[in-house]
C-alpha cells in the first residue's frame, strides 16, 4: 500500500506495523504460568483488568487468534498491543511484548508507551511547535522543551472506538479534533490490528483531515523475544538495512544531517548484539544513553524486511516490513524498574527494545527530511508488519 505523505530521497516508506485482529468477545480469564527461574509470561491477562469507563466510554481487552496457535491481546484504551504469544524453538509459547495486566497498569507508565499507538505526531518535535503554511502551531512540551509522541495526552491516552472483522483482525477508529494538543484538523484515524496465520502482526494505518496538518504514526511495542521477563534484551542480535541515521542534539532532536553508519555503533547492517557496541565512548550515545535513534532504511517494500532481531534463548526471530522510511530503535535506556509487567516482572534497564517505524522524528521543522504533511482529499495510509519465526 502507498503512503501518499511524499517519499525521502535516502529511504523507501517503512511499511507495515502489525495490527491485531480481535474478537468482539472479552478475552477469558487465564491463569499466569512461570517457571522456577523467571517472571516469563505464558498466557493472556485476565479480561477483567481492562473492563472500565474512562472519559465516558468503555474499555475493553480483546482477543486475536490464529490458525497455528499465536494468540495477542489488545486494548481499545490507547490501542495498546498487550501481549503477543508466539512459538519459540521448542514451540513453547511465549509472550515476546512488555506490558500490564491491566488499563491501570499502561496508565501508571504513563510517558513509556508500551504498546501504544502513537499520534498524532510520533516521536519528537523541536520547541513543541511547527511552522504550516507560514502559520506557528504551539504544542504541549512533555519532554523537556519539546513535544514527544503526541503531548500531553496523546492517541495512547484516548479509548478508541473497536469494531470486530473476525477473529484474527480488529478495527480502530478515534477521532482527534481540530486543535487537540494544538494540532490542527478534525482528523479520522483508523488502525486494523490482524494477526496472520504465519505468525505476523499486521498493523494498517489510514487517516484523513478536514484541514492541512501534519501526521506521522506509529506502533511503540517494547519486545524481548525471549519472553517477558526473561532479563536482559542485550544479547538478541539486530540488523537493520540502513546506511544513514538522523545524528541529534543533546536533547535529542535531529540536527538535520543524515550521517553514514558505517565505520560508527550504529552499523547493524551486519547482525550485531545490541550490547556489544552500546557502552561505546560516542557523543550520539552518550546523548540517547544508548540507542534511541531514527535509522533511515534503504530503498525497499512491504514485500522486503528492513530489520530483524533473534532472541538469544529463545531462537525467536523477529522481522519488520515496512512502508515508512525510517526506524526509531531504541533500547530501553530509561526503563528503570519502576513499573511492574505482566505477571509480577519488573521494567528493568535494557530489559526490552522497540522498532518503530516512522518518518523521520522533527519532519515539520525540517525542509529536507520526507514530508509528514496530511492534505484535505489525500489518505495517510501505511503499514507495518512484524513477523514472528523460529
Amino acid at each position: 500500500m502507498q503512503n501518499t505523505l511524499k517519499k525521502p530521497t535516502l529511504a523507501l516508506t517503512i511499511a507495515g506495523s502489525i495490527f491485531f485482529a480481535a474478537c468482539n468477545q472479552s478475552a477469558p480469564k487465564s491463569t499466569i504460568m512461570r517457571d522456577s527461574t523467571s517472571t516469563k509470561t505464558t498466557a493472556l491477562p485476565a479480561a477483567t483488568g481492562f473492563e472500565q469507563t474512562i472519559d465516558g466510554k468503555k474499555t475493553e481487552l480483546y482477543v486475536l487468534k490464529n490458525k497455528s496457535g499465536a494468540e495477542a491481546a489488545i486494548t481499545n484504551y490507547g490501542a495498546h498491543l498487550v501481549s503477543l504469544l508466539v512459538p519459540d524453538k521448542n514451540g513453547k509459547l511465549t509472550d515476546v511484548i512488555l506490558g500490564f495486566d491491566d488499563i491501570a497498569g499502561f496508565q501508571k507508565a504513563g510517558g513509556a508507551y508500551y504498546g501504544a499507538t502513537i499520534g498524532r505526531y510520533g516521536n519528537r518535535l523541536a520547541k513543541a511547535k511547527f511552522i504550516l503554511d507560514g502559520k506557528e502551531y504551539k504544542l504541549f512540551a512533555n519532554n523537556g522543551p519539546n513535544t514527544l509522541h503526541g503531548g500531553k495526552k496523546g492517541f495512547d491516552s484516548m479509548v478508541w472506538d473497536a469494531k470486530q472483522i473476525d477473529s484474527s483482525s480488529i478495527e480502530l477508529t478515534y477521532l482527534s479534533k481540530d486543535m487537540e494538543e494544538g494540532f490542527p484538523g478534525n482528523l479520522k484515524v483508523k488502525v486494523v490490528y490482524t494477526l496472520t496465520d504465519d505468525n505476523a502482526v499486521k498493523i494498517t494505518y489510514e487517516a484523513s483531515t478536514d484541514k492541512k496538518t501534519v501526521v506521522n504514526l506509529t506502533n511503540h511495542s517494547y519486545f524481548n523475544l525471549n519472553g517477558q521477563g526473561s532479563g536482559t534484551a542485550l544479547n538478541h542480535v539486530v540488523q537493520i538495512d540502513a546506511d544513514g541515521y538522523t545524528p541529534v542534539d543533546s536533547i535529542l532532536i535531529p540536527t538535520g544531517k543524515i550521517e553514514p553508519v558505517k565505520g560508527t555503533p550504529f552499523d547493524f547492517t551486519t547482525a550485531t548484539a545490541i550490547g556489544a557496541r552500546i557502552e561505546t565512548a560516542n557523543e550520539q550515545l552518550k546523548f540517547g544513553k544508548g540507542y534511541d535513534h531514527n535509522f533511515v532504511l534503504k530503498k525497499h517494500d512491504i514485500s522486503t524486511p528492513i530489520a530483524n532481531a533473534v532472541g538469544d534463548k529463545s531462537g525467536i526471530k523477529l522481522e519488520v516490513f515496512t512502508e515508512e522510511p525510517g526506524l526509531q530503535f531504541y533500547t530501553g535506556n530509561f526503563m528503570n524498574g519502576s513499573n511492574t509487567l505482566k505477571g509480577g516482572a519488573k521494567d528493568e534497564h535494557r530489559t526490552a527494545f522497540a522498532m518503530e517505524t516512522q518518518h523521520y522524528p522533527d519532519s515539520p521543522n525540517q525542509p529536507s527530511f520526507p514530508s509528514t504533511m496530511l492534505k484535505p482529499g489525500a489518505v495517510y495510509k501505511t503499514v507495518t508488519i512484524y513477523k514472528f519465526s523460529k
